[in-house]
């Protein structure tokens, strides 16, 4: 019986060791060696204070500012610890009352722009923890932050372009707007004297 159980006890320990201590040890190492920003979470600081990570969306109400998707987390919105879509169909009362709601806010905010909402703007991603906008969507809102900001909405444009992730590899997925990362680039260059984002 002993016979047995020795390599199986041996191997056990081994494996143990290597799956669970030295390769996980050598893949930290080599992400935070290679990779520092990303292993760490890729958190965004300004004037020495982490502000966010870029991969994990962030609530934006103030008028003046850009707007993320909806999010679908819950107890709070951009639930890191709670990732999840909503997983309403496209008929789900829920889901329908959610993307009324987020019109009138849209329409309330800036009742001047009469070009269609973008989907984006009225529903939640999978994970509802998604950090991007299209590029339309960034566009809908130029006018209503031109106004808050006195800027024109040109230089919105070309801030939305400065800041726009193109497709990885040149093909795959579709170009997005960085919610966060924009809306510090607008701070720094079309400064506000009102509060909050």
């Amino acid at each position: 019986m002993i016979a047995f159980l020795r390599p199986a006890l041996v191997l056990l320990l081994a494996f143990t060791a290597i799956t669970g201590v030295l390769y996980p040890l050598a893949v930290t190492g080599t992400a935070q060696l290679f990779f520092p920003s990303a292993a760490n979470g890729s958190v965004l600081e300004r004037n020495g204070t982490a502000v966010g990570s870029k991969l994990i969306g962030q609530q934006f109400s103030g008028a003046r500012y850009f707007w993320s998707r909806l999010s679908a987390t819950g107890p709070v919105p951009y639930n890191g610890a709670a990732s999840s879509g909503s997983n309403y169909g496209p008929m789900h009362p829920a889901l329908l009352e959610a993307v009324k709601g987020r019109i009138a806010q849209l329409r309330t905010a800036d009742s001047t722009t009469t070009r269609p909402i973008p989907v984006d703007l009225v529903t939640a991603s999978g994970s509802g923890l998604d950090p991007h906008i299209s590029v339309a969507a960034a566009l809908y809102q130029a006018p209503r932050i031109a106004r808050q900001r006195g800027a024109t909405e040109a230089d919105l444009r070309a801030l939305i372009d400065r800041h726009t992730d193109k497709r990885d590899f040149g093909f795959l997925g579709e170009p997005g707007v960085n919610v966060l990362e924009l809306n510090l680039a607008l701070d720094e260059k079309f400064p506000s004297s009102k509060g909050g984002m």
